[in-house]
């Protein structure tokens, strides 16, 4: 190419990318939020994914799209989130639905319904069988949209000073559970409390509860529970897995830039897997380091399960006929968990159980 030429053609490329920056510019506008969480900073897996999430918008966007993260009780407490996001005191909050069952008890299915989905069926169901869309019909009613973000697995069965041998030791029991789960208990005499996760070990160690639970091995080591209950019970029939979501404010959400909305969504995702993968990374080991503390680990006894089982589903029965909310989800829970044990009978349980009988072996 000639030297005029190169000279004539590289002005008209900087002519158009003096006109085109511009027009990235605007389409690209810096933007911060406001996150509140229900979580305290020193569970690092809970928290940790609401601070991966934000890091993770800030790189979609290019840091022009910035999400500052909060803990529980640095704007609200770590049981308001929902009604900071509503009232638009944040634009966002990374929650657990289940927390605000007193609002409406369908708010339930949005973590967990005890006795329903473990976390493969759970992503299913809310992503592929209708699940956010049904949860979503409810949110809007208190001006927010929720998108899934973080999940724990299976859930332990929390901590007991004494141990729970039949129905009749559950009687009286001042335990702390989380959401719907604690309607359940209480039709069998026990007494639930709900508290966010910082007011769990004072209660505890007072003796104001005589139980409690929260997650698992990694976040009960942390919140040091063992030290003033050494029974540790599974499974967590309340929580086959627990479902973590973000808020966000409608009115804000419909002023972002349409790839704005596509960053949190994509990142609201990835904190699904991060979330589930760090408890998976970190929970067997800190399961050794209780047992090497003295905790004793105890399976709840098939007739407590039977009951509580029972007494789930004689509440749900009763809900479906007053709350609409619930009866819909409700339908659309159960056919297809029906469906998905099924399939999950077959090859996942085949393959698991084949592979803890002969983990011994290796």
């Amino acid at each position: 190419m000639k030297r005029r030429e190169f000279l004539k053609t590289a002005g008209v490329g900087l002519a158009a990318s003096a006109v085109a920056a511009p027009a990235v510019a605007q389409s690209m506008p810096e933007i911060k939020w406001r996150m509140t969480a229900s979580w305290p900073k020193s569970l690092d897996t809970l928290y940790g994914g609401v601070e991966h999430f934000c890091k993770r918008v800030a790189e979609i966007t290019d840091n022009r799209f910035q999400i500052q993260p909060f803990a529980a009780g640095e704007i609200v407490p770590g049981l308001q989130v929902l009604d900071a996001v509503q009232n638009g005191t944040v634009e966002m909050g990374n929650t657990a639905l289940y927390y605000y069952v007193g609002k409406n008890p369908a708010f339930s299915f949005g973590t967990a319904l005890p006795f329903g989905l473990n976390m493969r069926q759970m992503t299913a169901w809310l992503h592929f069988a209708g699940g956010t869309d049904l949860l979503n019909a409810l949110l809007k009613e208190y001006n927010t949209l929720g998108i899934p973000a973080g999940n724990t697995g299976a859930q332990m069965g929390g901590w007991f000073r004494k141990e729970i041998k039949t129905v009749d030791d559950l009687k009286g029991l001042k335990m702390r559970i989380g959401g719907f789960a604690g309607s359940i208990i209480a039709k069998l005499g026990a007494v639930p409390q709900q508290l966010a996760a910082g007011d769990i070990y004072p209660a505890l160690e007072k003796g104001t509860i005589d139980a409690c639970e929260w997650v698992g091995p990694y976040d009960d080591e942390k919140l040091g529970f063992y030290k003033v209950a050494k029974y540790y019970y599974y499974p967590g029939w309340w929580e086959g897995s627990a479902q973590g979501h973000n808020l966000v404010n409608i009115a804000k959400w419909n002023e972002l830039p349409k790839h704005y909305q596509a960053a949190i969504l994509a990142a609201s995702h990835e904190a699904v897997g991060w979330t589930m993968g760090k408890y998976d990374a970190n929970n067997s080991a800190a399961l050794k380091r209780l047992l090497g503390q003295g905790v004793q680990l105890r399976a709840f006894p098939q007739e407590v399960l039977e009951a509580c089982y029972k007494a789930a589903n004689e509440t749900y029965d009763s809900l479906s006929k007053t709350n609409p909310h619930f009866k819909k989800m409700y339908e659309s829970l159960t056919a297809f968990r029906s469906d998905s044990l099924l399939w999950m009978q077959v090859a996942e349980l085949g393959f698991d159980s084949f592979m803890m009988r002969v983990r011994t072996r290796t």
